[in-house]
């Protein structure tokens, strides 16, 4: 399995532990069938993936700015952290550099959308503009997937749908 799967698999499997633990998911109700376009994406709850080098002094200082903690548990090294509609999560020895996340299929709360561009569609759009797909997902398929991609400054960008 290559780093890039990998990475893209424990965070997938981490956020979705903590928010199914810590929030209440409802059922799949929609997906658009719209077109996307270019300005209209619904990309769902958008976080920043830090790795962290201790994960108790990075949830001291992220309680000091008023964040409380989510999802997610210290002893399985990673923690999804709140404030207001901002989330954070901390990892520790997880993976390498910070990602951008968005989780089309749901609002901040882990809570489903009734209406989201499914993420085969996003991937799709993002293909036909020459955007390259890292690790992508089989457009065949239905439900819960993932992809990554780069910006132009190498930074990485994680869409993981949980429905």
């Amino acid at each position: 399995m290559n780093k890039t799967t990998l990475l893209a698999t424990a965070i997938s499997v981490s956020f979705s532990l903590g928010f199914f633990l810590n929030s209440l998911i409802y059922p799949y109700k929609e997906i658009s069938s719209q077109n996307i376009n270019l300005t209209d994406r619904k990309l769902g709850a958008f976080s920043v993936s830090l790795s962290v080098k201790d994960l108790d002094v990075s949830k001291e200082f992220y309680e000091n700015l008023g964040f409380t903690q989510f999802g997610g548990s210290l002893e399985s090294n990673y923690l999804i952290i709140k404030n207001e509609s901002t989330l954070i999560g901390l990892f520790n020895g997880m993976f390498e550099g910070n990602i951008l996340t968005f989780n089309p299929g749901w609002d901040d709360n882990a809570h489903a959308l009734k209406v989201f561009d499914d993420i085969r569609k996003i991937q799709q759009k993002l293909k036909t503009i020459g955007i390259e797909i890292i690790n992508p997902t089989d457009e065949t398929t239905s439900g819960p997937a993932s992809f990554m991609v780069k910006d132009p400054d190498g930074n990485m960008i994680l869409f993981d749908q949980h429905l």
